[in-house]
């Protein structure tokens, strides 16, 4: 059996959505172990002089704790 457990991050990129998800993840695989999923639970985007300047996603990560705690 094993328990995972869902948290939720905001990523931002002045390229693209996708590059926020990825940067996102890769930043959250530095400090979470175990990452096995995660979906877009929101996107935005901010206008400056009627132009994207930059993409926002909100995350949420799903993953699987530790058995043994560590």
């Amino acid at each position: 059996m094993s328990v995972a457990k869902i948290t939720e991050i905001t990523s931002t990129s002045k390229t693209s959505f996708d590059d926020a998800v990825q940067s996102g993840i890769r930043r959250a695989s530095k400090t979470i172990r175990g990452i096995s999923g995660a979906w877009v639970a929101d996107q935005e985007v901010v206008v400056k002089g009627g132009k994207v300047v930059e993409y926002k996603v909100r995350l949420k990560l799903t993953f699987v704790l530790d058995k043994d705690g560590k």
